[in-house]
């Protein structure tokens, strides 16, 4: 994972000329002032661990899984948002850990808690590092120091139970080597974020992810039947049934805790049959209100495609853009959704008919194969297109919300004009604003997800031009009726919009919750709990 950006190093791609020359004449951008910093560059504070802290440390997960070299510190350092990457970028590396820890069990766990909590030393569990919303940087503030708790050791596929439909995994497994695992038993879990590639199963229950095929294989949390924590407190085991009437599920505390409440070290989570088929495939709408007509009623009246998504007409625009034609751009393109089948031959077939007869009868208009496959083809590529707009001196980032049906044309265009507003160019004849794109996706009977990516030029100070936006923006979410994230998680940067949406009784049951499982406060402070 590249340390200032996203995914293999060997990916990334640099903007054709072209593109650059559109962005500078559309949106006013220009190239950085200053080159990005290099590796060696990163400036980090001295580590703050105690000779006698790291002795307990080390005898807790053996010597050589107790890492503070540079290399460690500097890859555990936050997540993957623009402003995450802004800051590596620019050589900032002070939110470093002290030290990475790779325990190989669940008692190592506990025992590393037991050390953190008696020695004040704050720790953040550490997946794939992916967090979008800052789920990644602990408050020093009160602490000895801070400890990255990677758990890339706990890579495990420990049982299946075909009968079940159920197997029982390690958090520290990357999505595909999950995938890879079930495989070989005819199985899937059928959760493809766009993250896929770098995220683990213990990051997927803690954010409660949702994937690219969720109207096909639902939420991860819907996929999580059992599961087992580590707290400074002890061991905490729920899921004994698939379902259960023996009082409110704690498995939702833990789904969406962000390690806030503990560290999963186990997940029992529900498999399907590997698909027979995949089909993908595009329609054409003439307008986003017309596609997001057709998907309601394609959501409830069925049958579901396992991939139902649709950009609006600025996301269509760009997303047909031949790399290098200018040309390729086109402004009447309308709407594209794609639409994706996976599952046995025959049921395939009758999901596309029907699927078919719906879209059509409500102006959708078929475009084939092409698009469809074009997408599933390069369905993680976007976050390397983000590395190299940062480059050329745009500003990229996307957010993301949910709502009822009822509510969504008010939400999208409340995000929309708050973006346009608080981007807009100071000076008109230096471009035209922001480029504000978006889609829908995560569909659902009563409601669905909007997904915006926006493109503006950078000012002087990125960071802050991106930080009055997002403050606008999360406001203009709660005062439309949508929630603060449908899919990305709260971490330090959705905390005050949560506390606003789950009111001041709910904060002090998050906080109770806290104070009995983790009354040190050892446990990623800073991030979740308002």
């Amino acid at each position: 994972m590249l340390w200032s950006g996203w995914g293999d190093p060997a990916k990334a791609a640099e903007l054709p000329e072209p593109v650059r020359k559109l962005l500078r004449e559309l949106l006013g951008v220009r190239e950085p002032a200053e080159p990005a910093a290099s590796f060696g560059e990163v400036r980090l504070h001295a580590a703050a661990l105690s000779p006698l802290v790291l002795a307990d440390l080390r005898n807790a997960v053996g010597a050589e899984h107790v890492r503070f070299d540079d290399d460690a510190r500097i890859r555990h350092t936050r997540g993957k948002s623009t402003p995450d990457l802004l800051r590596m970028r620019a050589g900032d590396g002070f939110e470093a850990p002290d030290a990475v820890l790779l325990p190989s069990s669940h008692d190592e766990v506990l025992e590393v808690l037991r050390i953190c909590a008696h020695h004040r030393v704050a720790v953040v569990p550490f997946g794939g590092g992916t967090s979008v919303v800052g789920g990644l940087v602990a408050s020093r503030q009160g602490f000895a120091g801070v400890i990255a708790l990677d758990l890339a050791r706990l890579n495990r596929l420990v049982s299946v139970d075909a009968e079940s439909m159920v197997a029982d995994l390690e958090p520290g497994l990357r999505a595909p080597q999950a995938e890879q695992l079930l495989a070989g038993y005819g199985l899937t879990l059928g959760h493809f974020p766009q993250s896929y590639e770098y995220a683990t199963l213990g990051g997927f229950a803690a954010a409660r992810s949702s994937g690219q095929a969720s109207a096909g294989y639902g939420r991860f949390d819907d996929m999580v039947v059992g599961v087992t924590v580590a707290t400074p407190r002890g061991t905490l085991e729920f899921g004994r049934a698939p379902k259960s009437a023996a009082g409110p599920d704690l498995r939702q505390l833990i789904l969406g805790s962000e390690g806030a409440f503990g560290v999963i070290t186990s997940l029992r989570l529900r498999v399907r049959r590997a698909p027979a088929e995949k089909v993908y495939e595009g329609w054409r709408f003439a307008s986003f209100k017309a596609g997001t007509a057709a998907l309601r009623r394609v959501a409830q009246e069925g049958p579901l495609p396992t991939v139902l998504r649709l950009s609006d007409e600025a996301e269509t625009m760009v997303g047909l853009a031949k790399p290098g034609e200018i040309g390729g751009f086109q402004a009447d393109a309308g709407c594209l959704a794609i639409v994706g089948y996976e599952g046995e031959d025959t049921d395939v077939t009758y999901r596309r008919e029907r699927t078919a007869e719906t879209l059509s009868g409500l102006g959708g208009i078929y475009l084939g194969p092409e698009p469809g496959e074009a997408w599933a083809h390069g369905r993680y590529s976007a976050p390397y297109l983000r590395d190299a707009l940062l480059s050329a001196g745009a500003t990229v980032e996307t957010l993301e919300t949910a709502c009822f049906w009822s509510g969504i044309p008010r939400l999208y265009d409340a995000v929309r004009l708050v973006l346009s507003v608080a981007l807009g160019p100071a000076d008109p004849s230096a471009g035209s604003g922001p480029l504000v794109m978006c889609h829908l996706s995560h569909v659902y009977g009563t409601g669905a997800s909007l997904y915006f990516t926006v493109v503006t030029a950078q000012s002087d100070d990125p960071l802050g031009q991106w930080d009055i936006a997002k403050r606008a923006v999360n406001e203009a979410i709660g005062l439309a009726g949508g929630t603060i994230s449908h899919h990305h998680g709260v971490g330090r940067d959705h905390r005050t919009a949560y506390a606003a949406e789950i009111g001041e009784l709910g904060v002090e049951i998050l906080r109770a919750v806290k104070d009995r499982l983790d009354p040190v406060g050892i446990l990623n402070p800073g991030v979740l709990i308002p």
